[in-house]
């Protein structure tokens, strides 16, 4: 399993020979001023809300790639009706087959509103398994005690978590959904895009090695094989 990092919270999983792409915010990213989003190669869009901090780039890349759009009702349906039409609609605790592995859609606790202010519906976080692997995608979220039934029902070999607090969990909650969950691994995101969420890489790491944990920060542009 292989994974890219394009800067905040998108990732590209390539995994069973899929391309699996997590919201999207490269273009307007300074951070990722390197990245060419004419390159990218991408089989499924899957967002987990609506924030134009996890959209901005979803509608060139999905008409680069005739990508299919993964989302919740209420976000498929808007990219709809700006003529997004290849979307997968689904609702929290839901979960499909589809030819990458199974997804399962479970709760996060946040906001949502599409960039034109209408409603977006309710945050999501993801659970793939795929290749003998499982993860947990967390997007945008608060700690919560609904992770703890992701552990009940999964193995989780990693986890993407917000860490850079103020808009999401910061770096002590992110090391309790690592226990929730129940995963030793974590890579972060959601950090250092704004002021509001920087923060100092070696305390953080150092914050999840005196938990017996591994907190990987990715590089802008930087490939790693899990």
């Amino acid at each position: 399993m292989e994974v890219t990092y394009y800067g905040h919270s998108c990732f590209l999983v390539a995994t069973a020979g899929k391309k699996l792409l997590f919201d999207p915010f490269i273009s307007p990213n300074e951070l990722a001023k390197d990245i060419n989003i004419s390159e990218i190669k991408a089989d499924y869009i899957i967002l987990s809300h609506g924030h134009q901090d996890h959209i901005a780039d979803v509608e060139n890349i999905y008409k680069n790639n005739k990508a299919q759009i993964i989302s919740t009702f209420e976000v498929i349906s808007w990219f709809a009706e700006k003529g997004l039409e290849n979307g997968h609609q689904m609702n929290h605790g839901g979960r499909w087959d589809f030819d990458f592995g199974t997804l399962k859609m479970v709760n996060a606790v946040h906001s949502s509103s599409m960039p034109d202010g209408s409603y977006g519906g309710n945050p999501a976080g993801y659970v793939i398994k795929s290749e003998g692997k499982t993860f947990y995608y967390a997007g945008d979220t608060a700690l919560h005690y609904d992770m703890k039934l992701i552990e009940d029902e999964f193995n989780i070999d990693f986890a993407f978590l917000p860490i850079g607090s103020n808009f999401t969990m910061g770096i002590e909650d992110a090391n309790k959904a690592a226990d929730f969950v129940g995963t030793k691994k974590v890579i972060g995101m959601h950090y250092d895009t704004f002021p509001l969420i920087k923060i100092n890489h070696e305390e953080a790491k150092s914050a999840f090695q005196s938990h017996g944990k591994e907190l990987v920060l990715m590089g802008i542009g930087e490939t790693i094989n899990l």
